[in-house]
């Protein structure tokens, strides 16, 4: 499966599942808390595994690296309104509003990498490569969803700082002293 079918079968799942939560203003609070997660352990894997594939490739080709820039921004925008609702979730917060401005952003991120970084992308990978990717793509998926929370930032962290800085960091592992969840 190439790289672009991957991911939009994954954004249409996720899509699917935010529609469900931002109309669960009904459903009792293990409905939305499990909601919460579903979408969580969808949404990460496939952002990290995203970076990692796909975007770390495109970011060292001239004609692709500006593109993918934004990209990475509304990842980290994404996360933040999720670790949000997450948290106003256990707390008991209003979380409407902040279901609504996650909806958006994970709306418009899909609209342009689904437009933008697809077209970009498909100007410079060979149909074998983008291919590999899918791949990488699917096979990614569950390391990260194994990493945990901790795991999971350090991985963000490095996939958003430049590859000479990110380097050293990938060589961390959480918890310290074991193994790392990527080479």
């Amino acid at each position: 499966m190439l790289i672009y079918d991957a991911l939009k079968k994954d954004h249409d799942k996720v899509k699917e599942m935010i529609d469900r939560l931002v109309h669960s203003a009904d459903a009792d609070d293990n409905t939305r808390s499990g909601l919460i997660r579903q979408i969580r352990d969808a949404l990460l894997p496939h952002a990290r595994a995203e970076e990692a594939v796909l975007y770390n490739s495109l970011r060292s080709i001239n004609e692709t690296k500006d593109v993918v820039k934004h990209s990475y921004a509304e990842h980290l925008e994404i996360e933040g309104y999720l670790r949000s609702l997450q948290a106003m979730q256990g707390v008991g917060a209003d979380w409407t509003k902040t279901v609504q401005k996650l909806q958006q952003a994970l709306l418009h991120h899909i609209q342009e990498e689904e437009g933008r970084v697809f077209t970009a992308a498909r100007q410079v990978l060979a149909e074998d490569e983008a291919r590999m990717m899918g791949q990488a793509f699917e096979q990614m998926k569950p390391e990260v969803r194994e990493g945990g929370f901790m795991q999971n930032t350090l991985d963000l962290i490095a996939n958003v700082m430049p590859e000479r800085f990110a380097a050293p960091l990938r060589s961390l592992s959480y918890p310290p002293g074991g193994e790392s969840a990527r080479p």
